[in-house]
């Protein structure tokens, strides 16, 4: 029997999910190796036909997508327990990444926001979503959405992780085709943990563009400049997470003229991707006086969503002070 191989969407965009079939036609050995068990967004595979699996009779899952709701960690649950190899694939998976950026709000002020005052909502009774209605057919039901977005590895227990928003085609097939070796060979898996299709340096390491180390006497958004395509954007001040992002993606971003946004995670040694982006910050901003560096500062304008874009279910704050007191306190009636 061949090895059983699983794929999962959870919440995510599902640029994972299209990002594997950009192997191409290495996608055939994949299908000729592996007995795809489950894959829901390319075929009709139910729930059920996992719950009526052996627990570890699938070989190898892929798991994409933050775990934004209950049904989430369910299927992050039951995936974990039906597999043998449990890999984070994405960053929504491993580090939260977009989705995860609600956690600097409450559940209660998302929901207001999409049912009742969002511009694009035409919702006059201010209907939301119930977990059970019951109707002629039956009870319908929903999954419950959480206060707090978390990473897989927050949930479940994780052996592997492949960082990037989505993972290159190179390092998903490099990814595939390691296991592939090791299952067919009987070779020895790589130390759990291991973080897979990465480097271990940082973006700027592999960034092939000139470094000066000028010091930064303001910042300029992409869209207010035309940078000079030989030298360093951080130079030039155009906010980028180079300096705290591993390596592994060939700076591809960097090098087309785009900053790097920090997909690849945090670099080897470092804990928290947002304050090594801060301390790499505090070393080249050019002036000694607190209202100047105020000043510089107050050109990033999405201090939290630039550093903590893609860690922010990592970030060592965990979650942001709620300063909105009527969403504090609808919250804390709901706990209750």
């Amino acid at each position: 029997m061949k090895p059983k191989l699983a794929l999962y969407w959870a919440s995510s965009c599902g640029g994972c999910e299209i990002a594997v079939l950009e192997i191409k036609d290495k996608i055939l050995d994949v299908d000729a190796f592996f007995d795809v068990a489950f894959w829901p967004v390319a075929v009709d595979f139910k729930v059920k036909d996992v719950e009526a699996m052996d627990d570890g009779e699938i070989d190898l899952c892929l798991f994409n997508g933050a775990i934004r709701n209950s049904e989430n960690a369910e299927m992050a649950e039951l995936l974990r327990r039906k597999s043998k190899i449990l890999v984070a694939f994405g960053s929504c998976a491993y580090e939260g990444c977009i989705p995860a950026l609600s956690n600097t709000t409450t559940r209660e002020a998302t929901l207001r926001w999409i049912y009742e005052e969002s511009p694009s909502t035409v919702n006059p009774d201010g209907v939301r979503p119930q977990l059970a209605t019951e109707t002629p057919v039956g009870t319908l039901r929903l999954p419950e959405f959480w206060e707090t977005v978390r990473s897989l590895d927050q949930v479940v227990d994780v052996d592997y992780y492949v960082p990037g928003c989505p993972p290159q085609a190179h390092q998903i097939w490099g990814v595939l085709e390691a296991v592939m070796q090791i299952l067919e060979k009987g070779l020895e898996l790589p130390p759990k943990g291991t973080i897979l299709g990465a480097g271990d340096r940082t973006c700027c390491d592999e960034c092939p563009r000139e470094r000066k180390e000028k010091k930064i006497s303001g910042f300029v958004r992409i869209h207010q400049t035309i940078p000079d395509p030989d030298l360093c954007l951080l130079d030039q001040g155009i906010l980028c997470m180079g300096p705290a992002t591993r390596s592994g993606c060939g700076a591809l971003c960097v090098a087309a003229g785009m900053p790097c946004r920090g997909c690849y995670g945090p670099p080897p040694n470092t804990k928290d991707q947002g304050t090594k982006m801060i301390s790499a910050l505090a070393s080249v901003i050019d002036s000694d006086d607190p209202d100047e560096i105020d000043r510089i500062l107050d050109g990033i304008l999405d201090p939290v969503g630039t550093f903590y874009r893609f860690s922010m279910a990592k970030a060592t704050l965990g979650r942001v002070q709620i300063h909105d007191a009527r969403a504090a306190s609808e919250t804390a009636e709901a706990h209750a």
